[in-house]
């Protein structure tokens, strides 16, 4: 497993609600002595692997408000965690030299059970089994059940990376991390250690929704904002949706498309004449950016490090830039396509140490818990002996670093 140095490389697996295919990243991660406790981490390469499109047409008709059989259930559970092997294996030729030590998936998540602003369950797709079996490696998994049941929402898990990353000096400003997926998600970090975190809203669900309708599965998002660019925001369609009630809710708190989906769309346009796709477009990137903005300002951040395929689109940054300041996470060292996918390789490290890979000020849990479970790869089953301490802060490095 681990080189004599104590390093770790790790592999990471993410599909995010955006539901565009496997998220792979390779990491070398080492626990480096001192009373600083800093977790180094060297991003070694990234990319991303298409789902085949009858799989991803499949998902996307199984996501609420859609029908699931248990028979539809077992084959995309098998069929994702297929894609994510063959994502495993390339990942590890093209950015790990063709050696690995450990696999860490955060899987598809098809739904996230939430009520009454309690989180009762969370379901992710992409068995275990068929990526261990296929790369022989170690897999670890199922982190967001683990913080479910201890009381927490399992969402965001990014507040584990972005506390110990971005954690200011006692008595700076805090700090914000805004991750723009298909929910749009904000871990804000403070000096003295508090860290919250949680589900702002729609990021690109109801974007790509729309235009799925608009164009009748042509396209399944807006490219470079093209069409919103083109729109005027329609003030009451606004309002309209503004007035949902999740805004209101305090922290932790946690959505998906199981809420914000086109059925829900559908209810809140039909209130109105009929709204041109350009100007519904440029409505909803605004409610995406104007609910990401009113976020940061209820915890002072004034700006973010910012990931996620929200990033790609031209309009949607125009509109936070014009209300806040946004800075990508490839400035500080991670890609922003690929910080979730790290992100997971951290989780795994954690998981594999035997460390808490959850905060709870962020997810609400009742605690720190070690989060997923392992499925033995080919070898038998070794874990490290004494755990290293858990980290205060990661570091990341230069991949020259961990040559």
């Amino acid at each position: 497993m681990a080189d004599s140095s104590g390093s770790l490389r790790v592999v990471g697996l993410i599909s995010g609600t955006s539901v565009d295919g496997v998220d792979v990243a390779v990491a070398d991660l080492r626990a480096e002595g001192g009373e600083n406790r800093e977790l180094r981490l060297t991003p070694l390469g990234h990319g991303e692997v298409p789902y085949p499109p009858a799989l991803r047409d499949d998902l996307l008709a199984a996501l609420p408000p859609g029908a699931c059989t248990a028979e539809r259930l077992t084959k995309l559970d098998t069929g994702v965690g297929q894609a994510f092997a063959e994502a495993a294996l390339l990942g590890i030729e093209d950015h790990a030299g063709g050696h690995a030590d450990l696999i860490a998936s955060l899987g598809q998540t098809l739904y996230h059970w939430v009520e009454d602003g309690t989180a009762l369950g969370t379901l992710q797709l992409g068995e275990p089994a068929w990526i261990a079996e296929r790369t022989g490696l170690p897999v670890v998994s199922g982190f967001r059940t683990r913080d479910v049941a201890a009381g927490g929402h399992g969402a965001p898990l990014a507040s584990t990376l972005d506390a110990l990353w971005l954690r200011p000096e006692p008595g700076g400003a805090p700090r914000g991390a805004l991750n723009i997926g298909g929910i749009a998600n904000l871990t804000v970090v403070h000096g003295d250690g508090t860290v919250f975190a949680y589900d702002t809203g729609p990021g690109n669900a109801l974007l790509d929704a729309a235009v799925t309708t608009l164009t009748g599965g042509r396209l399944h998002s807006d490219v470079d904002g093209a069409l919103a660019a083109r729109g005027t925001v329609h003030p009451g369609l606004l309002d309209r949706l503004l007035a949902d009630p999740y805004y209101e809710r305090l922290p932790p708190k946690s959505t998906g498309k199981e809420h914000f989906n086109a059925a829900y769309l559908d209810e809140a346009v039909a209130a109105f004449a009929p709204v041109p796709a350009e100007d519904l477009l440029a409505t909803l990137t605004e409610l995406t950016a104007a609910t990401i903005a009113s976020a940061c300002a209820n915890h002072g951040v004034r700006a973010v490090v910012a990931s996620g395929g929200g990033l790609r689109n031209p309009a949607l940054v125009r509109a936070l830039r014009a209300r806040i300041t946004v800075v990508a996470s490839d400035e500080h060292g991670l890609p922003s396509d690929a910080k979730e996918a790290y992100l997971t390789a951290l989780l795994g490290w954690l998981t594999w140490h035997g460390l808490p890979g959850n905060v709870p000020g962020a997810t609400g849990a009742g605690g720190p818990r070690p989060l997923g479970s392992i499925t033995p790869g080919r070898a038998p089953l070794v874990l490290p002996g004494r755990p290293p301490a858990a980290p205060r802060r990661l570091r990341v490095a230069s991949p020259s670093e961990s040559r």
